[in-house]
């Protein structure tokens, strides 16, 4: 381990310096964005405005840490820095016909899904709305028939 170890889970050697400074406070956490911003308003207001409008822009609270820690979308140091591509073919012909069959399956079990949800929130609907329809139609009878009684 060399003496510019950091927790970053990405190599410092990809990129310009602004995208490894970047990746350098993501690697951090949302606490290092937070103290730079804090050291940005002290020392020279301005820089402060711009670090708090580019970490609301860029989601940079939002879309890592919300969920927990472990949902970065940076690599871990496996090589594909956090983004799989299916429409890549990778070389070998077995798993890209297995991978396509896969993906075929999931979008048929998906779309399935939902028109069963479909099917299953309109029976839903019309269950309610003969429910009203009885309340309503009990609520008329109930209704003539006091209307019937005071006329008496």
């Amino acid at each position: 381990m060399s003496a510019y170890a950091t927790n970053s889970p990405t190599p410092l050697n990809r990129g310009n310096w602004f995208t490894r400074a970047i990746d350098w406070m993501d690697g951090n956490g949302p606490g290092a964005w937070i103290a730079l911003m804090v050291a940005g308003f002290i020392f020279a207001g301005p820089l402060g405005l711009v670090l708090l409008f580019f970490i609301l822009f860029t989601g940079r609270f939002g879309r890592r840490w919300r969920k927990g820690g472990h949902q970065m979308t940076r690599s871990h140091g496996c090589g594909f820095g956090g983004r799989v591509h299916v429409s890549r073919t990778t070389g070998n012909a077995a798993f890209d016909a297995y991978k396509s069959d896969t993906l075929e399956r999931l979008e048929r079990e998906q779309s399935e899904f939902e028109e069963f949800l479909r099917r299953l929130r309109e029976s839903r609907d019309k269950a309610e709305f003969d429910q009203y329809m009885e309340d309503r139609a009990k609520a008329a009878a109930h209704s003539d028939s006091e209307d019937n009684t005071a006329k008496a």
